[in-house]
C-alpha cells in the first residue's frame, strides 16, 4: 500500500480530489507542520496501521533559493523532487552562516532518498509533458523570510528548495527501511519576505496533481 503524506489539509484536499473512489487504494496521511510533529504523527501512524506500507509519496509545497548565475533556477509553480534531505538549522545561526552541533549530538543530519522512486516518479511526471528538477531539499524549523540567510542555507548544502517536514519524514523512512519520494511545487522564492507575490493555493494543486499522477503510475 502507498502512503500519500501531506504536512496541511490545504496541500491535501486537491490531492483527494484527483484520487476518485475508483482509483486504485491508497493510504493518506496529513502530519501538521513542523518536523516535531510530522516525525510523532507518521510514527504513530505506522506503528498502528493494520496495513503494510511499501511506499510513501510526501508531496506539498516548498520556497525555492535564488541560485547562483548559470545554475538553473525553479521558477513559481514548478515540480521539484528531492534526492537528500537536510536538517538545515539544527545548531547555531550565525550572522554569516550556521554553527552545526557535533553530529554525536545529533546524528546524521543529511537522509538520502529513494534513488528508484525518485527515477520512477520523473519519468511519470515527463511522461505528461511535466518538466521537473531535482536536488536537495533544506529542511528549517522556521521558514527563512530574508535572503541573506536563504543564501547561507543554500550555499552550504547547494540546496535546491526548503520545506519544513522533509527531513523528518525522511529520517523517519529510513527507521522503518520504506522507501519515501518527496515531491514540492515551488510557492515562492527564498527572498525578503513579499507574500503578495507567493502562490500558495496554486502550488499546493500543482503539487497534489502531481503526486496522483505519480501514485497512479506506481500503482499501474
Amino acid at each position: 500500500m502507498i502512503l500519500a503524506l501531506a504536512a496541511t489539509q490545504i496541500e491535501m484536499q486537491p490531492f483527494l480530489r484527483e484520487w476518485p473512489g475508483e482509483s486504485p487504494p491508497c493510504l493518506t496521511l496529513v502530519t501538521g507542520v513542523g518536523p516535531m510533529e510530522t516525525a510523532l504523527r507518521l510514527t504513530r501512524f505506522l506503528c498502528e496501521t493494520e496495513k503494510r506500507v511499501h511506499a510513501i509519496v510526501h508531496f506539498g509545497i516548498g520556497g525555492a533559493y535564488l541560485q547562483p548565475g548559470g545554475n538553473l533556477q525553479p521558477e513559481l509553480l514548478d515540480i521539484c523532487f528531492a534526492e537528500q534531505e537536510v536538517a538545515g538549522d539544527l545548531g547555531i545561526c550565525l550572522p554569516d552562516g550556521m554553527e552545526y552541533l557535533d553530529q554525536s549530538l545529533t546524528g546524521d543530519l543529511a537522509c538520502r532518498l529513494d534513488p528508484g522512486l525518485l527515477d520512477l516518479g520523473q519519468k511519470i511526471l515527463r511522461s505528461f509533458g511535466r518538466p521537473c528538477f531535482s536536488g536537495v531539499f533544506v529542511t528549517v524549523n522556521a521558514a527563512t523570510a530574508t535572503r541573506h540567510r536563504g543564501e547561507m542555507l543554500r550555499s552550504r548544502w547547494q540546496g535546491l528548495c526548503e520545506n519544513m517536514e522533509g527531513a523528518a519524514v525522511a529520517r523517519v523512512c529510513r527507521e522503518f527501511a520504506i522507501p519515501c519520494l518527496e515531491l514540492r511545487s515551488i510557492s515562492n522564492y527564498v527572498e525578503d519576505r513579499k507574500p503578495e507575490n507567493w502562490r500558495l493555493r496554486e502550488a499546493c494543486l500543482q503539487a497534489a496533481e502531481s503526486a496522483a499522477l505519480i501514485i497512479k503510475g506506481m500503482s499501474a
